[in-house]
């Protein structure tokens, strides 16, 4: 029977890509409602990649996606096709206050415990390597020499699901609904996934893939997945100036900025409280006047003369309880993989993720990276892993 995988974006295509390479007699159906992709966060998101994690296991889930990404035309390629994902590798850099810096150090000390590239640089320091930017407020940086970046995440995104396919991953329009099961001895077992339309896909194992809508999925089997929808608006602007070397760049103010194309985007956190839950994807306009162009021409002063040209919002599947990956079994379940809660690192770590999930599902257990630090049972203890490098 097929392994049914909710959700066709990029973590639910990494997972049947990997699935479908690792046993190719494994019949794999991805269930996505909507093939465009309008709303998913895969499409909408500002696609980047880091190593500046604080936590061992996030930065070694990116150590091997920017392999991947380095090899994705061989590893991706269907038949002539060789995706280019426009990969940038011009670094992260991360600016910290004076009530920041320890906390910076300290992440510094746990990435090069990783062999992490990355180097701490001075205000002096920073002002020389980047004479357009102003350091007030800035006690320290961190700035990622090599593995960190951007790239094309919808090419990623389609890169996966085209060799899914390839592979003889069927991918079927719909959305689903609910599923079969069956108890033994208190927990459940899934022996069809429900569909809107009415159809019935018999299946000996699901994953949960669909991102900022998975809480619903794991309400079907009456778990409560702390996995919600947080909207993030990105505004897309030009600056007559040239910001040469310009990395992506996290303000004190937790503003973030990157080049993209001739121009820049840029986002913001808003403060919890004041982001409710799968909130309409219409952009929050009143926010780049108000807030993000007065701080970014304070850190940049050739911002001044910035010119906005489009905005556009997406979702974050944010996990309320310690921003990080919810991945593999519940108890209350004996075949229903989660893969959620990314909290808007889902594009960086799907290739890892994707490698991880079909290991798991296929054999029981992690093989080439353990990523048992994200298993439910910590949420379940109530053991948080705190990730202190969320923007």
């Amino acid at each position: 029977m097929p392994i049914a995988i909710v959700g066709g974006g990029a973590i639910g295509s990494a997972i049947a890509c990997f699935l479908t390479q690792m046993a190719p007699q494994q019949p794999v159906v991805v269930v996505e409602r909507d093939p465009s992709y309008a709303r998913a966060s895969s499409a909408l998101s500002a696609s980047s990649i880091r190593q500046q994690f604080s936590s061992p296991i996030n930065i070694a889930i990116s150590q091997f996606g920017i392999a991947f990404l380095r090899d994705i035309g061989a590893r991706l390629q269907v038949g002539d096709e060789r995706p280019d994902i426009d990969l940038v590798e011009a670094g992260y850099l991360y600016l910290a206050s004076p009530a920041g810096e320890a906390v910076l150090r300290d992440n510094h000390a746990v990435q090069r415990g990783m062999d992490a590239d990355v180097a701490l640089l001075s205000p002096g320091q920073l002002r020389e390597r980047f004479p357009w930017l102003a350091t007030e407020g800035v006690a320290l940086g961190s700035l990622g020499l090599s593995g960190e970046g951007w790239f094309d995440g919808y090419c990623l995104l389609q890169a996966l699901r085209r060799k899914a396919r390839a592979q003889g991953a069927r991918y079927v329009q719909g959305e689903a609904v609910g599923v079969d099961t069956q108890a033994s001895g208190g927990v459940q077992h899934i022996s069809a996934l429900r569909l809107a339309d009415g159809q019935r896909l018999e299946c000996s194992a699901v994953v949960n893939a669909a991102g900022a809508w998975a809480r619903p999925v794991a309400r079907w089997l009456d778990i409560d997945l702390p996995v919600f929808a947080k909207r993030r608006t990105v505004f897309h602007f030009t600056c007559p100036k040239a910001l040469p070397g310009c990395p992506l760049l996290i303000d004190t103010s937790g503003i973030w900025l990157r080049p993209e194309g001739a121009g820049f985007i840029a986002g913001f956190c808003p403060p919890e409280d004041a982001d409710p839950d799968d909130l309409p994807l219409e952009p929050d306009h009143a926010a780049f006047e108000n807030h993000v162009w007065p701080q970014l021409a304070e850190r940049i002063p050739a911002f001044e003369a910035l010119r906005l040209r489009s905005t556009w919002a997406g979702y974050y599947e944010m996990n309320a309880f310690d921003h990080n990956a919810v991945l593999g079994l519940h108890p209350a379940c004996d075949n229903l993989y989660f893969a959620n809660g990314f909290s808007g690192h889902g594009l960086q770590q799907c290739p890892a993720i994707g490698r991880g999930l079909a290991e798991l599902v296929l054999t029981g257990r992690w093989q080439t990276l353990d990523l048992a630090p994200l298993q439910w049972q910590r949420i379940l203890d109530n053991r948080p892993l705190i990730e202190r490098n969320v923007i």
